[in-house]
């Protein structure tokens, strides 16, 4: 459960985000079809961690967004 709080926090988001857009750009410098597969990958991180989701939390057994995490029940 503490990967799923350390996913979800704000820190968790930005470094899902950075590092979406630093496969993006290793794609886009890359060039040719594995640069092409490599920006599309890197898609999905920067989606998920702009959208607050955590991809992994089913497999966590955690909750799926952000707002979740931490509230008492």
């Amino acid at each position: 459960m503490r990967a799923a709080h350390l996913m979800n926090s704000p820190a968790g988001r930005a470094a899902r985000a950075a590092a979406g857009l630093a496969l993006i750009l290793a794609g886009a410098l890359a060039g040719g079809t594995g640069g092409l597969a490599l920006a599309l990958i890197g898609l999905v991180p920067l989606t998920v961690g702009a959208a607050g989701v955590c991809a992994a939390a089913p497999v966590l057994k955690a909750p799926f967004r952000a707002r979740n995490l931490g509230r008492p029940r």
